[in-house]
């Protein structure tokens, strides 16, 4: 790669963006995930508590359980994602600064070919 042309440095940015975004879409899979923990957990905590399904204390320890490990994967992958989103971001810049820095040239309207 040469300082007058950066187009490798611009391959190797695609290919980092295109993996930070497989690692976002991830994280909103495990975020959907934890939401559905939570909220599952506290569904079943709310039946334990009301004695709908004669389940006892463990139901409710797991139950618990459930909503704690949900919430501690949701604030682990949101801030994942932020911190992904933000190196997207950077990537996307740097990306447009070295397009901006190529030489590119006008092409001038040509006659097309008839097929």
């Amino acid at each position: 790669m040469t300082e007058d042309d950066p187009t490798d440095e611009i391959s190797d940015i695609e290919d980092r963006i295109e993996a930070l975004a497989e690692i976002a879409e991830r994280c909103r899979k495990y975020i959907l995930a934890s939401k559905i923990a939570i909220g599952g957990g506290g569904a079943l905590l709310l039946i334990t508590i009301l004695g709908l399904l004669g389940a006892g204390q463990t139901a409710a320890l797991g139950s618990i359980a459930l909503v704690l490990g949900g919430i501690v994967s949701l604030g682990s992958n949101v801030s994942t994602l932020r911190q992904t989103d933000a190196a997207i971001s950077a990537a996307e810049l740097r990306r447009l600064e070295l397009i901006g820095r190529i030489d590119l040239r006008l092409v001038a309207d040509a006659p097309m070919k008839l097929m």
